[in-house]
């Protein structure tokens, strides 16, 4: 081993210590407990070394969002593999209630990912695909999504009552799913992907994240004594204005 090669394990060694350190402060004490200072401290470096390995601390909670959006989606790629290919209706439900069961079993990284105020971190979600940390986890609903509607086309039912003010907007969005999809290998066009489609899409992720924040952070404007009934018919219901079955809970 060279020693460029050995520096170079070092500090890539270093920068995942970090980041695990930084991790176990979120996930202990809350995003505002992830201080240079405290790292700093936990791996026992100076806090002016970080700057060595981080330009900042808005860089390394990017970098902390990024893992934690690798983490989610190979959690939920794991549930996917156990499923038969074929059965969409089941894949997309899997994704669905896999999302809820790991934002309630990890609070302070859904808080850090997906209710952040920062721009610059990013969703983790198909937003556009403007940073890694969105392409990580929108991989995941992109791919079950084209599946979906390259193998099930949407009832004719379904409407056609795309607001004129969104138009724009879900054209470019429409572009950015043609793409994300076709490049798993799912060959959907705009005839298959209408606007009505991406608009149905856009308003079932909004329905679902929703309802996900509103559990984790206790914000139901009503006392629900288990919400899970009450996601689980918000999800038979959106998938079941596309044509798909009910699929009860395991």
């Amino acid at each position: 081993m060279t020693e460029a090669t050995r520096r170079e394990r070092l500090r890539a060694e270093t920068e995942r210590d970090i980041r695990r350190q930084a991790r176990a402060l979120l996930v202990e004490h809350g995003r505002d407990a992830v201080t240079l200072r405290a790292i700093a401290r936990e791996v026992g470096i100076t806090a002016p070394g970080l700057y060595r390995y981080y330009d900042s601390r808005e860089d390394l909670l990017r970098r902390l969002a990024e893992d934690i959006c690798t983490d989610l989606a190979a959690e939920l790629d794991a549930h996917l593999d156990r499923i038969d290919q074929d059965d969409v209706s089941a894949q997309v439900y899997a994704v669905c209630r896999g999302f809820r069961r790991w934002a309630l079993a990890h609070p302070q990284e859904f808080t850090l990912v997906f209710a952040s105020t920062e721009a610059a971190l990013g969703p983790c979600a198909p937003d556009g695909g403007h940073s890694e940390v969105g392409d990580q986890f929108g991989r995941v609903f992109l791919e079950v999504a084209g599946r979906l509607i390259a193998s099930h086309p949407l009832p004719d039912d379904l409407g056609d009552d795309v607001p004129e003010d969104l138009r724009a907007d879900l054209a470019a969005f429409q572009q950015v799913l043609l793409a994300a999809v076709n490049d798993r290998g799912v060959a959907v066009d705009e005839a298959a992907l209408p606007l009505r489609a991406v608009h149905h899409v856009t308003q079932s992720w909004v329905r679902i994240y929703g309802h996900v924040a509103l559990e984790v952070f206790g914000r139901f404007p009503f006392a629900v004594s288990d919400p899970e009934p009450l996601f689980d018919s918000m999800l038979a219901q959106i998938l079941g204005e596309m044509g798909f079955r009910h699929l009860t809970r395991p």
